[in-house]
């Protein structure tokens, strides 16, 4: 990207493949590239050379509408601040992307993912009537309902508190065995970190370790 002081290099010479199912965790130090490595991966932010493929289809060959109907029915995402719609009710929240892609079991798909996550009793509830970890967990089923082939989560647990940290993220790891979703999430908790298949270490924009993490 380009500032006022020129051109500035957040990411370089990072290169990586992910096979289908696996849980990657992406950990480094605030301001080391980590959520920007996120947002091109899900294609939000646009490289200046390089690129990204998802199930072969390189997705900066795609204009920004086909970007965003790959991602529809391809990429789920998991944000620490929850992103859901203040006017629409949970199942609603979760109804939507199906809605958008033509589902007409919309309704049905959303309850069930919502009762799988513990949230049965709360489908009527707008997000301002849910806890931090009730919002994250209606932002799980939104994300996982389309089954998306590729789920990218970025510090899910960043604002919770531990106890409802850990239920957020054994969900995730439950819906990732269950649907074969390829999980990528950037954390600072090495613990969860350490949950995962590999382990990418990124500092000062490059990734300096693509490793197996610990069992």
């Amino acid at each position: 990207m380009t500032d006022s002081g020129g051109v500035l290099d957040i990411l370089c010479d990072i290169d990586f493949e992910l096979q289908r199912g696996q849980t990657v965790a992406i950990v480094g130090a605030s301001g080391s590239g980590k959520s920007t490595l996120l947002a091109l991966m899900a294609g939000l932010d646009t490289p200046t050379r390089g690129t990204v493929r998802i199930d072969g289809t390189d997705i900066f060959a795609l204009n920004e509408d086909q970007r965003a109907a790959l991602r529809a029915h391809k990429v789920g995402f998991v944000f620490q601040s929850f992103q859901l719609l203040g006017n629409l009710t949970a199942l609603e929240n979760v109804m939507l992307p199906l809605e958008l892609a033509g589902r007409r079991d919309a309704r049905a798909a959303a309850t069930q993912l919502l009762q799988r996550v513990g949230l049965g009793q709360r489908l009527g509830h707008y997000p301002k009537l849910l806890s931090g970890g009730e919002q994250q967990r209606v932002a799980l089923a939104r994300a996982f309902v389309v089954q998306p082939a590729l789920l990218l989560a970025d510090e899910p647990t960043g604002s919770l508190d531990f106890a409802t940290g850990a239920r957020v993220m054994e969900l995730m790891f439950e819906l990732n065995r269950e649907q074969g979703t390829t999980l990528v999430l950037v954390t600072h908790d090495r613990a969860i970190a350490q949950r995962c298949q590999r382990l990418i270490t990124v500092e000062a924009g490059r990734a300096l370790e693509v490793a197996e993490a610990p069992a």
